[in-house]
């Protein structure tokens, strides 16, 4: 292993090991990540005996600030575009309430002991004496090569210790297309009731990297199948299941939603583009009804959906801020793309659409062709084909009638002091009708046209024109 070990980082801590005659090892994701021929860019190191003390050794030599943690007993540097953090080998014990361990210095066993999985146990040898070597007492080489997850010690124990480790089992599982044990897997279904322990906001952090898999739907079945999405996001769990009337049922919601999250993950690294596929149907369950002779209908998912955002977004301690509009605006209009792409698309929709979306109407494009998972090839030919007629017929409005960011031509202000009037319902009425004139098209986006508009109409209630300079 010592061909992977060229980084000279390596070589002034090895050094600094030997000065100080103290065993390092590099530890845990570096080493599981360099024989997966991953990048990373962290490196932990675990030092038997006083991690800080040899910190403070090496950040010397490399000449860098180091950054010290005492509660913690960590260290932490950044070499280049490197970080590392040191911590002295440790072994710790739990209490049932916290996930806070008791810790104690330990050997460079108890330290790979206490480590979530085999995979991230593995150690090797910064030290001259075994230089490369690597440790691997927990077979974590075998499951890399059976792509596997499993736990170093019995797992239900592991979980029970730190209820975490679940959502971690299951993220690597969805980062790394591997499978999870299935004693641990067991494990975690004993386990779920654990996970109220866990603040929110970790369990959320767990969550965003679920969604951020190259293919999500594999963490999601997991959660799922577990037990622990009921545990987390009820609402999502709820999406799940089939119900018929009549011989009539609906297609399941929850594949339907990690379908179309997988759809867009393809296509963008965004999150919260991913949260808009998540949640754009998630207002079905509550909107669901039957009607006899015509089947089931969910009339108003997007808009209750839209409503529901703000809400899931505090709960589940996600930024309530412009990423929550943007998904609230996406759950909001996902099916207008669609509607147009399924009818004739006329000027005045586009136009409206452009409005209503401004900046985020490609992110809504990406959303509503995520969402074409029928398994009908007819169907999915036809709406693409179309989906492409929306996208031209979105270009050419657009450059025609720059709608989109769209700012009155004529101004509350204008109103005013074109008809020598004060702020009342004569002006909404006015710039509501100059707003739906452009967007029909009868009139151009211009100032001048939406002027003579302006005066037009207030002449039909009676103002008349005081000021007709600007």
């Amino acid at each position: 292993m010592k061909q992977h070990l060229q980084h000279p980082l390596f070589s002034v801590i090895t050094g600094a090991a030997a000065e100080q005659n103290v065993q390092a090892y590099v530890i845990g994701g570096f080493v599981r990540d360099l024989l997966l021929n991953r990048p990373s860019k962290d490196i932990d190191i675990a030092v038997v005996g006083n991690g800080i003390s040899f910190a403070e050794h090496v950040a010397k030599k490399l000449k860098v600030k180091l950054s010290v943690f005492k509660n913690f007993g960590t260290a932490m540097l950044r070499y280049k575009d490197i970080e590392v953090e040191f911590v002295g080998a440790r072994k710790e014990s739990y209490r049932a309430d916290s996930r806070k361990p008791i810790v104690e210095d330990g050997t460079l066993e108890d330290d790979q002991r206490r480590r979530d999985f085999t995979i991230n146990a593995l150690a090797l040898a910064l030290h001259p004496a075994q230089f490369g070597e690597l440790i691997d007492p927990f077979d974590g080489v075998r499951d890399l090569k059976q792509q596997l997850i499993r736990t170093p010690l019995e797992p239900a124990r592991t979980f029970s210790d730190d209820p975490l480790r679940m959502l971690r089992a299951i993220r690597f599982a969805s980062q790394l297309n591997f499978t999870i044990d299935q004693v641990a897997l067991e494990a975690i279904k004993q386990n779920t009731g654990r996970i109220a322990i866990i603040s929110q906001e970790r369990i959320t952090e767990e969550l965003n990297k679920i969604i951020l898999s190259p293919k999500p739907s594999i963490g999601f079945i997991y959660l799922f199948d577990t037990g622990l999405l009921h545990k987390i996001f009820p609402l999502m769990a709820n999406l799940y299941g089939v119900e018929y009337i009549d011989g009539k049922g609906h297609k399941d919601n929850f594949y339907h939603t990690l379908q179309v999250l997988d759809n867009i993950a393809a296509t963008t690294d965004d999150l919260w583009l991913r949260w808009a596929a998540i949640l754009h149907d998630i207002a079905k369950p509550a909107t669901k009804r039957f009607e006899a002779g015509h089947g089931w209908t969910f009339h108003g998912h997007e808009d209750k959906g839209a409503r529901m955002v703000p809400k899931i977004f505090a709960e589940l301690k996600l930024p309530l801020n412009e990423k929550m509009r943007l998904v609230q605006k996406l759950v909001q209009l996902h099916l207008r793309p669609i509607v147009l792409a399924q009818d004739v698309v006329t000027d005045s929709a586009v136009r409206r659409l452009l409005f209503e979306a401004n900046d985020d109407i490609e992110a809504l494009m990406l959303l509503c062709k995520a969402d074409i998972t029928t398994k009908n090839e007819y169907k999915v030919k036809k709406y693409r084909k179309n989906f492409e007629l929306v996208l031209q017929k979105l270009k050419d409005v657009e450059q025609r009638d720059k709608i989109r960011n769209w700012q009155p031509p004529v101004t509350g202000l204008d109103i005013m002091h074109l008809f020598g009037i004060k702020e009342g319902r004569e002006v909404g009425i006015i710039k509501n009708q100059i707003r739906e004139a452009i967007l029909e098209g009868e009139i151009p986006n211009s100032r001048q046209a939406a002027l003579d508009f302006t005066i037009r109409k207030g002449s039909e209630i009676g103002l008349k024109v005081v000021a007709n300079t600007f």
